[in-house]
């Protein structure tokens, strides 16, 4: 039969694998470091993915293919799930730091993690004076950032200048306690249109509760606020927005809902 379905273009694909966790029902896998389509019937031909890949590698072709199979996707993902639990056995993080997620199968800094803190720091460890980090998930920059992990869903959301953290001494503790990160630079990075696109499934498809954008004095810098207000605007849901202004001597110039 002919149906939509998804093709690859391996000359433009690097094998990041940040298509991988965008396709739900896991027809894509990085093999020798290209994403490559692990089945036809496991392509429902909706391209989900499309957005995800930052080369434009990813389309959608009409071409002769088998029809797409439900029951054995949800057959597949199950046992899968099962592996990894049995995999995982009493096996821990180190420290509390978490798990890592196999599900990028590509760039281990794309690799999904959520990170299990403890309430105090363990004694051989710790140092005097030490804080502990308030950062509960990876990736966080935006290019990376899947806008429908577990780690968005109905949560608080903080989307920072990159050099916000560098410039704000007490930034975990008054600003990203209890609250999921995602970074970015408005004048350095490429690609921003993807960046309102994945706000935006933030707001629709994992219903975030509210959105605090963080930025520097410095003008360039505003653009994070614009990207942010394009994506609500774009969005069908409407959420708090506040934006928070930080100075390059570390103070909080000013904060409001807008």
């Amino acid at each position: 039969m002919k149906r939509n379905i998804i093709k690859i273009d391996e000359d433009k694909c690097t094998g990041c694998g940040l298509c991988v966790p965008g396709c739900h029902e896991e027809a894509i896998k990085i093999i020798d470091g290209k994403a490559k389509l692990v089945s036809d019937v496991f392509c429902d031909g909706l391209g989900a993915c499309l957005g995800e890949c930052p080369e434009g590698a990813l389309t959608l072709e009409e071409k002769e293919a088998n029809p797409f199979d439900e029951k054995m996707v949800q057959e597949t993902i199950a046992r899968k799930k099962r592996e990894q639990a049995q995999g995982r056995g009493d096996k821990s993080a180190p420290h509390g730091l978490g798990v890592i997620s196999p599900a990028t199968h590509g760039c281990p800094g794309s690799a999904h993690a959520v990170f299990e803190r403890k309430t105090q720091a363990t004694p051989a460890i710790a140092l005097a004076g030490s804080q502990q980090s308030e950062l509960t998930h990876w990736p966080i920059q935006l290019h990376l950032v899947n806008p429908t992990a577990d780690f968005f869903r109905g949560k608080d959301v903080v989307l920072a200048a990159d050099c916000v953290a560098y410039s704000l001494p007490d930034f975990h503790e008054r600003f990203l306690k209890g609250k999921s990160l995602a970074i970015a630079c408005p004048k350095l990075d490429e690609g921003q249109d993807m960046y309102v696109e994945k706000i935006r499934k933030m707001v629709d498809e994992s219903k975030i509760n509210t959105l605090t954008v963080i930025m520097m004095e410095v003008p360039c810098c505003r653009g994070l606020l614009q990207i942010a207000q394009a994506a609500l605007q774009a969005a069908k849901r409407k959420v708090p927005l506040k934006a928070i202004i930080v100075s390059t001597r570390g103070d909080v110039i000013s904060e409001e809902w807008v």
